[in-house]
């Protein structure tokens, strides 16, 4: 668990990737109860001080997820071409009768992936069927705990399925589907704020870094009253507010549609927006929307693999970073985006900024992508001793083994991090001071096992789940006609590569 290691240890040698240096120049770091007190070189060593040679590595800060779900995790590689709403739809069949013990195999499963590929802390968007529970979230925080991960784990709560929150969809479902989504109703509100409530009012895992959030999932998806209801949690707890904001074109039309402006927009006058509040992929806000985020000091949470893999468009980094708001770097799940690993997310962040447009001056660096996907997410999270490697921050620290092919030769170190780097270099991971991945081996957890515990859910799910896969099939074409023909009506930004050029 994310606990920090008592006494010193000295990190002799290890080439500290610096933004500011072309090529990573070698230091020692010194630490003490898990928290960094001196970086330099030639650091006395304390009496009783453990030694870590780091010669022949580079280190650097572990990287944060800005966003995430758990609950992805026994649902990888269920679909191919599917959109936003598709995968929405799908939920029941890929993530229905989940037992206890299957909500913390599937953060275990997503949170192992993530601390082997060298990420040490994630805001997981945690969801559960009808309502969330104390002893769900609880399973979910104890997965991360034994791990040895930190965490925001946020329950993600509605109160419209799908087929209520984009106008339109229901009328198009023929009687028999009809009847069949009414089925899939969500409780109301008031249910759903107070399982919350009772969640956060009883959270024990924040002394080990795993704090407690809210997250309303899309802003359509909720009533206002229930969005300012989880607003209003989150501020008397003194918790994140995360939502999925313009995620797809769908959603932003559909903000048009019901509220007469941008989602971004409405939240503001609902006041949801604040230092706490996180947009997740905002990839159809356009700048009067980032600029809000922005004067509210709440951060965006940019996922291109997800984005890509959804076709929900192209996210405008270099804009955002322009523009002066807090951008960090997510994953999103295991169930949309496949895998957990954020230097692949970091690779595809900077691709897509610079594919958006010929000219060089408009891309992101790879020194922004780098600082989004530790400080950045960081800032997101609502840490502040994470994201570097400096006195005072908390000591979780990745070691890079230089004789991985990524780094033959070791030219460029942040360019190398953020273009070539895919995870196979990891050799060790070190959380508050303490190892979780040593030699390439995760200690905290044992992978073979968790591969057959894995394996027999997902036999079992997949019998007790095959109606919802019945049902799926039958919406499947369903939504992959309207919600297309719905994206293809005009907006006033353009985030795909096949539209007209515009902001």
């Amino acid at each position: 668990m994310a606990r920090n290691e008592p006494g010193f240890t000295l990190i002799c040698g290890g080439l500290l990737a610096d933004p500011a240096k072309r090529r990573a120049e070698p230091v020692d770091v010194l630490i003490e109860d898990g928290v960094i007190r001196a970086v330099g070189s030639g650091l006395a060593v304390p009496e009783g001080a453990r030694v870590e040679d780091a010669g022949g590595m580079v280190i650097h800060p572990g990287l944060i997820n800005a966003h995430t779900h758990g609950h992805g995790g026994l649902a990888r590689g269920q679909g191919d071409k599917w959109t936003l709403e598709l995968l929405l739809a799908a939920a029941p069949w890929i993530g229905g009768n989940r037992a206890l013990a299957d909500k913390k195999l599937t953060t275990q499963i997503v949170a192992a992936e993530m601390v082997l590929k060298g990420c040490t802390a994630a805001y997981d968007l945690y969801y559960e069927f009808p309502l969330p529970t104390r002893e769900g979230m609880d399973a979910a925080a104890e997965a991360y705990a034994e791990v040895g991960m930190r965490a925001v784990l946020a329950p993600m709560v509605a109160d419209r399925t799908l087929y209520e929150a984009i106008p339109g969809l229901y009328d198009a479902l023929p009687a028999e589907l009809q009847a069949a989504v009414e089925k899939l109703r969500l409780a109301p509100y008031d249910k759903t704020l107070a399982a919350i409530s009772d969640i956060l009012q009883h959270w024990q895992w924040t002394s080990q870094d795993i704090r407690a959030a809210v997250a309303p999932t899309i802003p359509h998806h909720c009533a206002d009253a229930f969005m300012c209801g989880c607003a209003r949690l989150a501020r008397e707890h003194g918790v994140g507010l995360h939502s999925h904001v313009g995620e797809s074109k769908v959603q932003a039309l559909t903000g048009i549609k019901r509220y007469g402006k941008t989602l971004i927009a409405h939240m503001d006058s609902l006041g949801l927006l604040g230092p706490n509040f996180t947009a997740a992929h905002a990839v159809w806000l356009d700048d009067d929307d980032m600029k809000r985020v922005r004067d509210a000091g709440g951060s965006l949470a940019h996922n291109p693999g997800s984005n890509m893999r959804l076709g929900n468009g192209m996210f405008p980094l270099r804009r955002a970073l322009d523009i002066g708001v807090n951008v960090g770097i997510g994953t999103d799940g295991a169930n949309c985006s496949d895998n957990q690993n954020m230097y692949e997310a970091m690779r595809y962040a900077s691709m897509i900024s610079k594919v958006q447009t010929p000219d060089p001056r408009y891309w992101a660096s790879v020194e922004e992508i780098y600082r989004a996907a530790t400080q950045g997410s960081a800032r997101a999270l609502g840490f502040e001793d994470i994201g570097a490697i400096a006195p005072g921050m908390k000591a979780d620290i990745v070691f890079l083994d230089l004789n991985s092919v990524n780094w033959i030769p070791h030219n460029w170190t942040v360019n190398q991090l953020v273009h070539a780097e895919d995870g196979l270099s990891v050799r060790h991971v070190m959380i508050g001071g303490r190892f979780v991945v040593r030699d390439r081996r995760l200690l905290t957890l044992d992978l073979a096992k968790l591969a057959r515990e894995a394996e027999a859910a997902r036999e079992r799910l997949e019998a007790l789940n095959a109606g919802m896969h019945e049902l799926f099939t039958k919406l499947e074409p369903v939504v992959a006609s309207f919600c297309p023909a719905l994206a293809a009506q005009p907006y006033h930004v353009r985030r795909y590569l096949c539209d007209a050029p515009g902001p």
